[in-house]
C-alpha cells in the first residue's frame, strides 16, 4: 500500500514511524512548513517532502503519484477533493475526539472545558467539511480528575490515534477498503480555537 502522509509535529512522526512498522510505503509526506520536525524526519529516511502551497489546503498535485491512502496526523489543512480523488482509497485523519462530538481544532480543551467525564478518538473519512467524513473506527478513555488538555492528549489520546490508524490500515491492506459508518449529525458540537 501507498501512503502520502499531511501532517506535522511530533504526532506527524510517530505516525510516520507507525506506518513504516506496518509494512507500508509512504512515497510522500506533505507538510506546511519546510522546517518542520516531520519533514526533517521525512528526509532524513529519504522521503521526498513536498511543501504545501497553501498551508490551509491540501492540492492534488501535492500527493504522490499512484497514492493509495492519504494519512492526515496533526494536520489543519483541508485536504481538496481533488486530492481526495488523486488516491485510491481517500484519505482518513485522526481526530482527538468521540466525532462527531468537540469537532474542530481545540477538541481535547474542549472534553477538559466541558467536563466530559469520557474522552476518546476517532479514525475518519477526510471529506469536504472538517472533521465530518465517515467514521472508520473510534475508541474510548476515560478523563482523570483534574487532567489537563495536554495530559490526556500524551496520556491517552495520541497513543489511542496512532492504535487506531494501525488498525484501520491493517484493514485497508487486507480488504482493499476502508470501514465506514456515517457520523450522528444530532451529536455534533463544535470546538473552535481558544483564545489564549
Amino acid at each position: 500500500m501507498r501512503i502520502t502522509l499531511v501532517g506535522s509535529r511530533h504526532f506527524g512522526v510517530t505516525t510516520l514511524q507507525m506506518l513504516r512498522q506496518h509494512e507500508v510505503d509512504v512515497i510522500r509526506v506533505v507538510v506546511a512548513d519546510a522546517d518542520d520536525r516531520l519533514a526533517a524526519t521525512a528526509r532524513d529516511a529519504g522521503i521526498e517532502v513536498v511543501v504545501q502551497a497553501n498551508p490551509k489546503l491540501v492540492a492534488a498535485s501535492e500527493i504522490g503519484k499512484a497514492t493509495d491512502l492519504i494519512v492526515t496526523a496533526h494536520s489543519h489543512a483541508r485536504v481538496s477533493k481533488e486530492a481526495l480523488a488523486a488516491s485510491r482509497l481517500g484519505g482518513i485523519g485522526y481526530h482527538p475526539s468521540l466525532l462527531p462530538r468537540h469537532r474542530g481544532i481545540a477538541a481535547v480543551e474542549w472534553t477538559i472545558r466541558a467536563k466530559d467525564p469520557i474522552a476518546g478518538g476517532t479514525v475518519y473519512h477526510l471529506a469536504d467539511r472538517m472533521d465530518a467524513g465517515a467514521i472508520a473506527a473510534q475508541d474510548w478513555c476515560f478523563v482523570r480528575k483534574d487532567e489537563t488538555a495536554r495530559q490526556l492528549w500524551e496520556r491517552a489520546l495520541a497513543p489511542m490515534g496512532q492504535k487506531l490508524l494501525a488498525e484501520v490500515i491493517d484493514y485497508a491492506k487486507v480488504h482493499n477498503a476502508l470501514p465506514s459508518k456515517p457520523q450522528d449529525e444530532q451529536f455534533a458540537t463544535s470546538a473552535p480555537a481558544l483564545a489564549d
